[in-house]
């Protein structure tokens, strides 16, 4: 696990690193509130472990502009405060989880790992794909084989559209209604982004995954 640390308690941050660490964990220690916020805005981690005591930025508040800023990765508020206020303000605040001090580590442990592999499933289930074709309709981030490809606006809704009814045919006119409702432009409009589309999904590819099929629709699939 790949961890950030926020906690300004020396003697348990020290204990937790050493904990995590030899379990082959890689985990950054944050002692405040901006330095955490520094560290998951700069860092990609699988999870934070957050205590809620912090100076400069309190934890509530940390975890608040964490969610805010986009952060989705797990959060685990561990934490001395025990009430049931404390708790369900944690949770409230954007926090995946809440432990009270003193915690059990390999308990914190197991806990995070379920947190992740939560975590790691729902952005499984998100992302679309097709072959050697991915897209995250988080990012809006397109690769082919590894590669990213650069779409504009107009290309990259169709391409979504497509993955989501693959490998289904979509006639040309359910295509058009769900990129420009009931007012499409012209009748080359379609065929001049799909020239784009294939331009940059299909242009240097082994197969191509884009098909027409003439009087019918397009269809995107790896067969």
């Amino acid at each position: 696990m790949n961890l950030l640390l926020i906690e300004d308690n020396r003697d348990l941050a020290l204990n937790l690193l050493d904990f995590f660490e030899a379990r082959e964990s890689s985990v950054d220690l944050a002692s405040d509130g901006v330095s955490g916020l520094h560290l998951a805005a700069s860092h990609a981690y699988d999870a934070i472990i957050l205590d809620l005591m912090l100076p400069g930025i309190d934890g509530m508040t940390l975890c608040r502009r964490l969610r805010e800023a986009g952060q989705q990765k797990p959060i685990l508020i561990l934490t001395a405060r025990d009430s049931l206020d404390d708790k369900i303000a944690g949770l409230e605040a954007g926090a995946d989880d809440y432990v009270v001090k003193p915690a059990a580590l390999r308990e914190v442990e197991a806990r995070l790992r379920a947190l992740i592999r939560r975590a790691q499933v729902r952005e499984g289930a998100a992302r679309l794909q097709v072959g050697d074709l991915t897209l995250d309709p988080n990012t809006l981030k397109v690769t082919r084989g590894g590669r990213v490809v650069e779409l504009p606006p107009i290309p990259l809704k169709i391409l979504e559209t497509l993955m989501r009814h693959a490998p289904r045919v979509l006639p040309r006119d359910e295509l058009e209604r769900s990129i420009w409702g009931d007012s499409p432009p012209d009748s080359d409009a379609l065929r001049a982004h799909m020239h784009i589309l294939r331009q940059g999904v299909d242009k240097n590819a082994d197969r191509p995954l884009i098909k027409t099929l003439r009087g019918i629709g397009y269809q995107i699939s790896d067969e």
